[in-house]
Formats: C-alpha cells, sequence, structure tokens
C-alpha cells in the first residue's frame, strides 16, 4: 500500500482528489475529497455543508468570473448512498440511481469537463452502506490523451474493503501544461488513524500555495451515523 501522505507531498498539483476506503478499526466507511486551485478564480472557494453533503462556494463573490466548473455539490446522501465526485456529476448521480440506475449507467450521459485543452477527467465514487456491510465504487472519464473525440470510461468495484485500506483517485498526474490526466487504477492507499488524524494528515501534505479545500467524513458501518470535518484555507 501506499502512503497517502507521501503521495501528496510528491505531487505539487494532483488537482482535485478522492479517497475511499475502511477506517483502521474496521468500524467506519470512510472518504475525503480535496480541491486545489492555480488561478485566482478556483482558489477563491470554500465548502459549506448543504444538507447532508456539502456545496462549493465563492469565498469573495465580488471576484467571481465563471461559475460553471467552480460551483457544484461535491457530496450528496441518497438514503444508505453517499455520492462524492469532483463535479456537477454528482447531481447526475444522484438523479440516475433516484429512478434505479447504476452508478455507472448514471455517469453514461457524461463526459471529462470542457476546458480544452486539458479536458480534466470526471472522477467520481459512490460508497453503499447496507444490512451492516460496505462495498464503494470509483469511476474516472476522462479524454483519450487529450483527444476530445474519445471519452474513456473507466469504473472499478470494491466489495468489502479491508479495514486500513482505501483507494486515491486524483485528476492529474502532476502540474504541466496542459494538465496530464490520472492513469491506471486508482491507488491503493493506507487509511490510519481517526477522523481528526486522518484529516490533518492530508491537510498538512497538500501544496501549500495551491490547496483550497477538503472534505473528509467516517459514516459508521453499523449504524449509518457520522462524522464530518471541513477545512478551508479561506477562512
Amino acid at each position: 500500500m501506499l502512503n497517502l501522505e507521501q503521495e501528496l507531498r510528491n505531487n505539487e498539483y494532483p488537482g482535485r482528489g478522492i479517497v475511499i476506503g475502511r477506517s483502521a478499526d474496521g468500524k467506519s466507511a470512510v472518504t475525503a475529497y480535496f480541491i486545489m486551485g492555480r488561478s485566482s478564480n478556483s482558489r477563491n472557494r470554500v465548502f459549506v455543508t448543504e444538507g447532508e453533503g456539502i456545496r462549493t462556494e465563492s469565498f469573495d463573490p465580488s471576484k467571481l468570473e465563471d461559475p460553471s466548473l467552480i460551483i457544484y455539490a461535491p457530496v450528496r446522501v441518497l438514503k444508505n448512498h453517499t455520492i462524492v465526485t469532483n463535479g456537477d456529476q454528482t447531481d447526475t448521480v444522484y438523479e440516475g440511481m433516484s429512478r434505479q440506475l447504476t452508478f455507472e449507467q448514471s455517469l453514461r450521459s457524461r463526459e471529462f469537463e470542457p476546458d480544452a485543452p486539458n479536458y480534466t477527467p470526471r472522477i467520481s465514487g459512490v460508497m453503499h452502506l447496507e444490512n451492516g456491510g460496505f462495498g464503494y465504487e470509483m469511476s474516472i472519464l476522462k479524454s483519450n490523451g487529450g483527444d476530445a473525440s474519445s471519452c474513456i470510461r473507466n469504473t472499478f468495484a470494491y466489495e468489502n474493503p479491508a479495514a486500513g485500506e482505501g483507494r486515491f483517485i486524483h485528476t492529474y498526474m502532476h502540474d504541466g501544461s496542459p494538465l496530464p490526466s490520472f492513469e491506471g487504477e486508482p491507488k491503493r492507499i493506507a487509511i490510519e488513524g481517526d477522523i481528526d488524524s486522518f484529516t490533518d494528515r492530508i491537510w498538512n501534505a497538500l501544496n501549500q500555495d495551491n490547496k483550497v479545500s477538503l472534505f473528509v467524513r467516517f459514516i459508521d458501518i453499523e449504524s449509518g451515523t457520522y462524522e464530518t470535518r471541513i477545512v478551508n484555507k479561506n477562512q
């Protein structure tokens, strides 16, 4: 297993990232979502609570430029399913699963973001908690090496994940121009500590200049109750 902190420290600009897995004590389903930014528009954001999920908001509304790809609900909860994504496809998955479509089927109507020349991947995850059990899925929709006419769709499913283990997927392999899309399977990483130590380690490992906001949630697998932490660079 990879060390999540080390992965983050070694990458100045992973972009946006999703972690899903199981706590070290085996009792909690764990997820984390972070956003980063290089432009003033991307950095002018905070996470705020909305219902059982969260939404991005502009920190200073007077400086908001184009809201189309930066203002969205990264996290929504549909019954026993927690949806986490890096864009407005959260709503697509929520609405699709509400109509009995699967996670993968719901995302068939979406592609990577239309932000040429980067064509930022859409990364998504969903956690399923039912009858004391836990499993999750992750997805990435990306261009074919920068070819906007071709969309590559990868979905990964994890049943009964092991304690202390998770998967990490992010939008960019590293900084660059254009930014290179994530490659391969979601990274197998260790999940250690309680929610506060886990949150602190992720936040402190993210690049100081580029990090913007972090969301972490631990969900009790037996009861479905949860704890949430939100950290915003803009206070």
